[in-house]
């Protein structure tokens, strides 16, 4: 993720603001520039000092506080933005919690797509591609405590509970399943890996590597997660996996995987354009100064990823813990790990 600066005033602003705080100025995000940019509002249009020529409306759903994303001022084009054009089903607003937990989802989802955009995924929607486009459910709970909604994927479908976007359900479903780290934006990370996957990965060049570095997805999936849930991970499992869950079957491996790319770019980049010093080490010169100053979404290796985040989340744990909080990156990246999220680099900038 990038700093944004407002162009009328100059002050810094940032991905969910809608308002410049020095100036008051109306913000709007361009995806297809990867700008925000301030506005100016005319006969119920919109216009920026950046591109004087064009005029932008909002997305629908920022009528409900639930996207701040911008489209051509088109009467013939979607009314919904680039990233809410993905959402099949939205919860009801009968229940007082449910429109501030959707708009919590929301920005979520947001921080997804600027990295699918970022990277020039394919993002079709199930109307551009019934088989294998992608659109998002966000359910509530039933009354019925049989019945509670499962996060997860299934043939280009991500369904997210409502109930993941209360901090203490979160943390109470963290704490009974042994996690580490829960998040919402780690659900849609995880969960769209398994999309991409589908649409990268399987019947495709890349899956013979695959197969090699992740293992077997052929194996029974539903008889994997009984015995995951059942005995557990192996003793054994940091010696090549990011995530005990990751063991549980080569797509979760996967999944867990491509979530950790976009972990660590996104994070990278905005590391990078606060002009982050990590000192992880003394160099020849006497100097332990390291400098985060690349592109963490361009090409480059896996390795000069890997380099620059090993310091850098050493620095937001060692932080977290001088506020008393947790670990903000509790995994380690283990050498097979780095294979792994290799594999993740070439398959996104390849688009094999």
């Amino acid at each position: 993720m990038k700093l944004f600066a407002c162009d009328h005033c100059g002050n810094t602003v940032y991905f969910e603001n809608a308002h410049c705080e020095r100036c008051g100025h109306q913000l709007g995000y361009l995806p297809g520039r990867n700008a925000l940019v301030s506005l100016v509002e005319n006969a119920g249009l919109w216009s920026t000092p950046v591109f004087p020529a064009e005029s932008y409306v909002f997305c629908a759903n920022a009528r409900f506080g639930a996207c701040n994303w911008l489209l051509p001022a088109d009467p013939g084009a979607d009314v919904y933005c680039a990233a809410c054009c993905h959402n099949e089903t939205i919860p009801a607003f009968d229940a007082p919690a449910n429109l501030g937990r959707w708009q919590i989802i929301e920005r979520a989802k947001k921080r997804l797509f600027y990295s699918l955009l970022r990277l020039a995924l394919p993002l079709q929607t199930r109307n551009e591609d019934p088989v294998h486009g992608l659109s998002f459910r966000f359910l509530a709970d039933l009354p019925i405590e049989t019945q509670k909604v499962l996060t997860g994927h299934e043939d280009g479908i991500i369904t997210i509970a409502l109930a993941e976007a209360d901090d203490a359900e979160r943390e109470a479903r963290r704490t009974a399943m042994g996690e580490p780290y829960r998040t919402l934006l780690g659900h849609f990370r995880h969960e769209i890996g398994h999309h991409y996957w589908d649409l990268l990965v399987a019947n495709g060049p890349a899956l013979e590597r695959f197969r090699t570095l992740f293992g077997d997805e052929t194996r029974d999936y539903g008889a994997a997660l009984q015995t995951y849930y059942a005995n557990g991970a192996p003793n054994d499992w940091q010696q090549s996996h990011i995530s005990a869950y990751a063991t549980a079957h080569p797509w979760e491996d996967f999944a867990e995987i491509w979530a950790h790319y976009l972990h660590i770019t996104d994070t990278a980049e905005m590391a990078a354009d606060f002009g982050l010093r990590a000192r992880p080490r003394v160099d020849d010169n006497g100097s332990h100064t390291v400098r985060l100053d690349f592109d963490p979404y361009g090409q480059g290796t896996i390795e000069n990823l890997a380099d620059h985040w090993v310091p850098l989340a050493s620095l937001l744990n060692n932080l977290n813990r001088t506020m008393g909080l947790p670990d903000a990156y509790p995994f380690i990246l283990n050498p097979m790990v780095i294979e792994k999220l290799g594999f993740v680099h070439d398959l996104v900038h390849s688009k094999a």
